[in-house]
Order: structure tokens, then sequence, then C-alpha cells
């Protein structure tokens, strides 16, 4: 599983509060006893020399090391079931003296023999999810509800197929790249008109990627260009830009919406350049979702840019009716 190490080192503190948390519970529920009920206080004193002795015991194996040690298994035993007892009588649970860890599997460290416990994974992935910018929108769109018949069966005469027929294979080429994600070098360069699915589609992969614990960063392209300016200038606050730039550089997956709608300035334009050749060299994948055409492209951006993106990207095109037009004229 990938992780950012920031996110690692904050889910470890986040682990380790809450041991303290639950040291400290504990102590105040002692205390709480112990003076109601000071015969527990004296099982808990007993319970802990005996505790020693049995450690002492196995440490050395003298000749009656088994009966002992029986006969110290057996008498912890008995002052248990009289705590347990002491407990139930004045009206407590029988475990209140006991931690009740959220995850019984690694007892909230994290870790179950060394190895990383399903909870600690599953925090790592909603870390990812949160950082993703995609988290408010991946209930809805994700494969499982990605819907064919918003796109005519028609042959379009420009493309010689349907919008649908097309449609179907680019959205295999979508479940490949998620498959093929950590045996293939492949990017996508999603084009084609506003409304026929770049987005959601792009929201599909992050979403797929996002549960088999990779990190994705989903921005507009209009947003990347102003980060970067912001950055380069100190235009706003130098801590939060350095990460999100990071994020650009670093996450598994990044995904760039809307390319063409951003103000290109020298800087930026050599800035983007960097991004992509960056992620490239570090065999690092991205996805471009445009409203612009190939020509388009290569009129807008340089010679470089072009270069990575017709060499390094599979391009797929949209076409068809407007699904958002669609969506309103069945509303009305």
């Amino acid at each position: 599983m990938a992780y950012d190490k920031q996110i690692y080192t904050q889910i470890m503190k986040e682990y380790e509060m809450l041991r303290d948390h639950q040291r400290m519970e504990l102590e105040r529920k002692k205390a709480e006893i112990y003076k109601k009920i000071p015969r527990i206080e004296e099982i808990d004193q007993e319970l802990y020399s005996t505790g020693l002795s049995l450690t002492r015991q196995l440490l050395h194996k003298s000749a009656d090391a088994e009966a002992v040690i029986e006969q110290i298994r057996q008498r912890n035993i008995d002052l248990n079931m009289e705590k347990g007892e002491l407990l139930s009588i004045n009206g407590y649970p029988v475990d209140y003296l006991t931690i009740k860890h959220k995850c019984k599997n690694c007892k909230d460290t994290g870790f179950v023999d060394n190895v990383m416990c399903k909870c600690f994974k599953q925090k790592l992935i909603q870390a990812a999810y949160a950082q993703s910018n995609l988290a408010a929108i991946l209930d809805t769109q994700n494969f499982d509800n990605f819907d064919f018949s918003y796109y005519s069966t028609v042959i379009d005469r420009e493309n010689n197929i349907s919008p649908r027929e097309n449609m179907q294979i680019i959205f295999q080429e979508c479940i490949n790249f998620v498959n093929n994600f950590d045996k293939s070098d492949q990017n996508l360069l999603l084009y084609g008109g506003t409304g026929l699915g770049k987005t959601f589609l792009s929201s599909c992969i992050a979403k797929d990627l996002l549960d088999r614990g990779k990190t994705v960063f989903y921005q507009t392209a209009y947003k990347i260009f102003n980060l970067l300016e912001d950055y380069k200038f100190n235009r706003s606050e130098a801590s939060t830009d350095k990460q999100q730039i990071d994020r650009l550089f670093d996450v598994d997956l990044l995904i760039i919406d809307d390319l063409g709608s951003e103000f290109i300035s020298t800087y930026t334009s050599s800035a983007f350049f960097n991004i992509l050749n960056s992620r490239l060299i570090d065999k690092r994948k991205t996805i471009i979702s445009t409203n612009l055409n190939i020509e388009e492209l290569i009129n807008l951006y340089s010679e470089r840019v072009i270069s990575r993106l017709l060499g390094n990207y599979l391009p797929l095109k949209f076409f068809g009716e407007d699904i958002r037009q669609q969506k309103i004229y069945k509303c009305v």
C-alpha cells in the first residue's frame, strides 16, 4: 500500500493519543473503584505480585516450577473471579477496569505481529480520500454508477462509430488503466466537448485506486496554475502551498481536470512541463482531461508539453450530446 509519510506519522500519533486517553481513563476508574471498594485495590496489588512471581518461575525453571506456575495461575483465576463479583455486586460491569480497545486485533497500536493492521490500512485510505479533493463525489461517481444510456447508438459520421460504442471502448480502457496500474507506464488524455463524462470517468478511476490504497490528487488546471504562481511569488500561506505542490509530484495518480481553462504565463508553462516530465521520469501516473481538441492543444501549449502529451498519454476522444443538458431536459 502506498502512503504519504505525513499521513502515516499523523495516524501513529492518533494511535498514541488514543492509548494515552485510555490509560488516563483507566486510572480514573481505578481511583473511583479503589475508594468505593478497597478490596479491589488489594486484589490488583496481589495480581501484580503474582504476575512477577510467574515471570520469575518462567525464567528460572526450578524443579517444581510447573507446579508453582499452575498454583499461581489458579490463584489469579480466583482473584479475577472475586474482582468481577465485587464489581457486579456494586453495580459495575465486570470489565469496568479493562481497557476497551477500538480495534481488538491490534489493541490500538496499528500493528499485529509487526504487520500493519486492517484498521491502520483503512485510516490510510480514508486520509487519502480526504486529500484527493474527491471525497464528496466518489459515492456517486464510480464505475458501478456509469450510465451508457446517455450516449446515442447512432453512428457519428465524423468518427465512424456511435457515441455509445465509443464510450464502451473508453470505459474498458479506464478499467484496464486501473487493473494494470502497477504494471504499465500508461497515462490518459481525455479530450472532447463539455458534459460528456470525462470528469466522471476520472472520478471512477480515482475511487478504485483509492480503495486499493493508492494516493490520488485531483485538481483543475486553473487551480493548479494559480497554486504554482502563488507559491512562486509567496502570495498565500507557504506551508499549505508546499504540501499541495509536493502532491503534484508525489501522489500515485495526479488528475488534472479542464486543461485549457487556465491563464498561461511563461512561468506556469515551464512549471507545468516540469510536473509532467518529473512524473514521467518517476513513473507516476497522470490523467489529463480537456474540452480542447488535439489541434487546439498544439496551438496553445509549448512543443515540449505537446511532445509529452502526445508521446506518453493514451488519447481518448469523447463525443456525443452534452449529458448535463440531457439531465436538465429530463427534469423539465
